[in-house]
């Protein structure tokens, strides 16, 4: 009976502390591309997954950019529902404690390990950002970002030890703008406007603009490249959890040591 409390208790506090943050997209899941005005497109752009807008109108440029593998949903109640889901989950993730702050650093030449990750205003790019997930499949990697996000030309988003784009998060308080020929991966999360520029590409994650357009040239944003969708929302430790797994770990061990005293002093 003392292994089994001990196995529950410890259990218990696990499941805790790697549910601390889940970043949940809902119905936007299936949505490579939503804007809340409009989607404009300029040349042969691929959207991987659905397209949508609401509570905007236009979606202009499809033809010549296609649609594969997905619908589009023009101010629709697809399209309504998502940018629904696309608010909470832009306001969880934006709720979220800040494991580490980057403000005023380049995130070009970093290398970073599964986490939260904030600036108190915008973001750069200039460079490869390496993402770490230590071989955890559930590695999630959250930037909350106060106003702008923009990558210089030539930049890109790489992992090493596993990870993949479907588990990064980038909650952007007002625009992001991905430089020509940006490699990038993630979700992008913007509450105004989204903006790629020429043949830059978004592998693994997708474009979801709340008040803003999309805007896209010669693209690719794909949510159904292999291993994309392994993950969904996923997990990270917040940093207050982790006292509190301690904590019960250590009330558990005391539980255990009393108990067996106890037997060992009286043991009919």
């Amino acid at each position: 009976m003392r292994s089994i409390y001990l196995v529950v208790v410890s259990s218990w506090a696990l499941s805790a502390y790697a549910d601390a943050l889940n970043v949940n997209l809902g119905t936007a899941d299936s949505f490579a591309v939503l804007a809340g005005s409009t989607v404009t497109n300029t040349g042969p752009t691929t959207v991987h997954g659905n397209l949508g807008v609401w509570p905007g109108t236009a979606i202009t440029g499809f033809p010549p950019g296609i649609v594969s593998g997905g619908t589009t949903h023009d101010s629709d109640a697809v399209a309504n529902q998502a940018q629904i889901d696309l608010t909470t989950a832009y306001t969880s993730a934006a709720g979220d404690a800040c494991n580490h702050s980057l403000t005023g650093q380049d995130l070009g030449g970093l290398t970073l390990t599964a986490g939260v990750y904030c600036f108190t205003s915008s973001a750069q790019l200039t460079g490869t950002l390496t993402l770490n997930a230590q071989g955890d499949p559930n590695a999630v990697f959250l930037f909350q970002i106060g106003s702008t996000l923009t990558t210089a030309s030539n930049s890109s988003v790489v992992f090493t030890n596993g990870g993949q784009g479907d588990s990064v998060f980038w909650q952007v308080g007002s625009s992001a703008t991905l430089g020509s020929t940006t490699a990038f991966e993630g979700n992008i999360l913007a509450l105004t406007s989204i903006s790629l520029v020429t043949d830059a590409t978004i592998r693994c994650g997708r474009a979801l603009a709340r008040n803003g357009a999309v805007t896209m040239d010669t693209n690719i944003v794909s949510i159904d490249t292999e291993g994309c969708e392994a993950v969904q929302g996923g997990t990270v430790p917040e940093p207050g959890t982790a006292p509190l797994l301690m904590g019960f770990l250590f009330l558990s061990l005391i539980v255990y040591r009393r108990q067996s005293r106890k037997r060992a002093m009286y043991p009919g």
